[in-house]
């Protein structure tokens, strides 16, 4: 389905998506969807944090049926009969990205038990002992990017690099549910069994994903995550 006259007024006359001031491009995205690109990851988090609030709870225009970040997106989508794609236009166009301030927001705590089969080896990578390793990762306050992957996978971020590893060159047919790990700038936990291939680093009992539950996911885009030694 073609977008209508009204979606493509997000794009300008010669067909080219627009950008504001701050490098976001506004692209819709069929006729109930836009979808909104941003310079780099940090401006996804603060972006979204701007649409929904710092810990997600913040009233959504009646209309927005969904704001989904990525590593370099946001998609959000709508419903046509209770709102105007311009209105969507505006709101988007008019938000603010959100600073992140310490101690705020939506906080999650995982016990986890290091001992992953890739401790070792990714502690011998980054130049430190498996103590400092753990103790770099539990002191670290991580934020979900975004969820993807497999339902509750969310894609956690801190404000350093010194966890930043390859994924393995031969990934694993099955990682056990639980397992905690570390693949390029990011942090995750795995909510149920399946292939992957990122350092594993430890587990956790924790349950990621509940379909029984109003909230799913234990994680949610914006919260901040503490790791713990359990």
């Amino acid at each position: 389905m073609n977008p209508s006259p009204e979606v493509l007024g997000s794009v300008d006359q010669g067909g080219v998506p627009s950008r504001d001031r701050s490098g976001r491009v506004l692209l819709p995205c069929g006729d109930s969807a836009f979808l909104v690109e941003l310079p780099g990851l940090s401006a996804v988090i603060a972006y979204y944090r701007g649409l929904t609030g710092v810990s997600g709870d913040r009233p959504l225009p009646a209309g927005i049926v969904d704001v989904v970040p990525a590593a370099r997106t946001v998609l959000v989508t709508f419903d046509r009969d209770m709102i105007r794609p311009s209105e969507v236009r505006d709101w988007l166009e008019a938000a603010e990205p959100a600073a992140v301030v310490a101690g705020t927001g939506r906080e999650v705590t995982l016990e986890v038990s290091y001992g992953g089969p890739d401790l070792a080896e990714t502690a011998q990578f980054l130049g430190m002992s498996t103590a400092d390793l753990v103790e770099l990762h539990t002191s670290s306050e991580w934020t979900a990017a975004f969820s993807g992957f497999a339902p509750g996978f969310a894609y956690l971020v801190t404000t350093h690099e010194r966890l930043r590893v390859p994924r393995r060159n031969t990934p694993r047919t099955a990682v056990p549910a639980g397992s905690v790990g570390l693949a390029g700038e990011f942090s995750g936990v795995y909510p149920r069994s399946s292939p992957g291939g990122w350092q594993l680093i430890g587990t956790t009992t924790a349950a990621l994903w509940d379909a029984s539950k109003a909230e799913p996911a234990l994680i949610r885009p914006g919260d901040r995550v503490r790791f713990v030694e359990a």
